[in-house]
């Protein structure tokens, strides 16, 4: 016997102790009416007397009570449902060649080939039990797109390798019935006993899908393994190429009521630029001239699409239904319809609360030592800005202003309505699901970044610079094509330290006066 078939049948022996523990619990509630029942015949055929109709009513009572209760329970637990990860459903017209992959890789591994393949905008894949003898293969879309047609199979092996337990009887039980109580136990009416029920069961059921996973892997050894581990390696590059362009760059968008309507796309574009860059990634991109997965689809472009509005819809809470104030936007347009408005709104908050402040320390009489008049309040110059942030006082209470106004804006967003996911971004806010917590930014943070913002915004305006798009930065400013990356120090030192003198002098050098308005819509 080798060793997977040893760990094959040790998950099955895991799943029938589970499935004992079932028969274990049903036999002790039926237990109450065989005693009746006993009692009930005894008396029939004269065996007990008439001192026995007392402990015969007191059992009877208990074992209706007994098998009610069970009755309700059973129930309850058999009708909770698992909650089940969303993904686009992906049928065998629309993508033949990878039904035909994923067919020969079943015959290979000698297991059912799964019904159905889905997509889901995550770096995972998995097997979705949908009952008996129909899983269904899930394959996240990040890797569809990036790794090669060989990396994707290889990939895959184990998790196909997976539909062989997962049609047999007694492992196909136990999963039931764990996944029926995992459900259960969030019902408020059965989670005491749901619970209960689940401690027993609990460790035969992990140590049962260890099993599992160890045979499929072990099986799967056969096909591809030279592959195998240049599959591996792209598996972690995904996981850090999505994650930053999901949070900066979708994110913002989504934001903005756009979500992009190429994401795949965008996570080669990112992941490529990832490599360019990681010297541990070098000679990853020569992969780029083989075939990549993506051409086992038929309509790439759409699946993309469907797949990119679900990651708007799963990780941040974009609205399920049609909605004016969600819109897809192509990645050409992303610069105008997300950076620069992005910029412009965090720069009309920044301008916002300098009117509010400036207007407060007037009223207590503090213009004088701030250096402007009241005739400049409203007039959005970076004059203004570099003027008022001198003093401490000022700066602290700009920050306190600028960053509440945020938290309130975000609230307000479409995305923070009923249904849908809190925006990320405030302090204490919940984060989108699956996407990492967004960290806590102190005051004097969101001022630099609301500085940066209205300084790009005048750059713009003044001709020289455009907004342009990082795959893993996010926004930047271009100016004369060209990425510019030194305005981080002179704005630092405007917002902590209230020197002026380092950004008076990077604004020069790009050509841009002060002393104009900037545009704020």
């Amino acid at each position: 016997m080798t060793t997977a078939d040893r760990d094959r049948a040790s998950a099955r022996d895991h799943a029938l102790a589970v499935l004992r523990i079932r028969g274990a619990v049903f036999a002790v509630a039926l237990l109450p009416a065989a005693v009746a029942v006993v009692l009930w015949t005894g008396s029939a055929t004269g065996r007990f007397d008439a001192a026995w109709d007392g402990p015969r009513w007191a059992v009877t009572a208990l074992a209706v009570l007994v098998l009610g209760v069970t009755a309700v329970l059973t129930a309850l637990v058999a009708t909770a449902r698992p909650s089940v990860p969303p993904s686009v459903p992906l049928a065998e017209q629309d993508a033949p060649d990878l039904y035909r992959m994923i067919r020969d890789l079943a015959d290979r591994l000698d297991v059912p080939e799964p019904s159905a393949i889905a997509l889901t905008p995550d770096c995972d894949s998995w097997l979705e039990d949908e009952g008996a003898r129909t899983p269904t293969l899930v394959i996240g879309s990040p890797f569809l797109w990036w790794m090669r047609v060989a990396e994707l199979r290889a990939l895959l092996a184990p998790v196909v390798a997976g539909t062989g337990p997962a049609v047999h009887p007694d492992i196909a039980a136990a999963r039931r019935i764990v996944r029926a109580l995992d459900a259960a136990s969030r019902r408020p009416s059965v989670r005491v006993p749901a619970r209960l029920l689940l401690r027993p069961t609990g460790p035969h059921a992990a140590e049962m899908e260890r099993l599992v996973a160890t045979a499929c892997s072990i099986r799967a050894q056969t096909v591809d393994m030279g592959v195998r581990q240049v599959a591996q390696e792209q598996v972690g590059l995904a996981f850090a190429g999505w994650d930053r362009l999901l949070t900066r760059v979708a994110v913002p968008a989504w934001r903005m009521g756009r979500w992009p309507a190429q994401l795949d796309v965008g996570v080669v574009a990112a992941l490529t630029e990832l490599s360019r860059r990681d010297r541990l990634a070098e000679g990853f991109t020569a992969r780029l001239g083989e075939r990549p997965a993506c051409d086992l689809l038929e309509t790439p472009g759409e699946v993309d699409r469907a797949v990119s509005l679900l990651a708007a819809r799963l990780f941040y809470g974009a609205p399920q239904s049609p909605d004016p104030h969600w819109q897809p936007i192509d990645w050409s347009a992303y610069p105008e319809e997300v950076v620069d408005r992005s910029w412009r709104a965090a720069a009309a908050r920044l301008f916002a609360a300098l009117d509010t402040t400036q207007s407060f320390q007037e009223e207590h009489g503090e213009s004088a030592r701030s250096g402007t008049g009241p005739q400049e309040v409203g007039r959005p110059t970076l004059s203004r800005i570099l003027e008022r942030l001198t003093g401490e006082e000022q700066r602290a209470a700009l920050a306190a202003r600028v960053s509440a106004a945020a938290v309130r804006e975000e609230r307000g967003s479409p995305a923070s309505e009923p249904g849908g996911a809190l925006v990320p971004g405030g302090p204490g806010e919940a984060a989108p699901i699956g996407l990492p917590p967004a960290p806590v930014k102190s005051g004097r943070e969101v001022l630099s970044e609301h500085i940066t913002a209205a300084v790009c915004c005048a750059a713009v305006d003044a001709g020289g610079a455009r907004p342009g798009l990082d795959w893993l930065d996010g926004h930047v400013l271009l100016v004369d094509g060209e990425r510019r990356q030194d305005l981080a120090e002179p704005v630092l030192a405007l917002a902590e330290q209230g020197d002026p003198l380092p950004l008076r002098g990077w604004l020069a050098s790009a050509g841009v006066r002060p002393d104009k308005p900037v545009r704020l819509v």
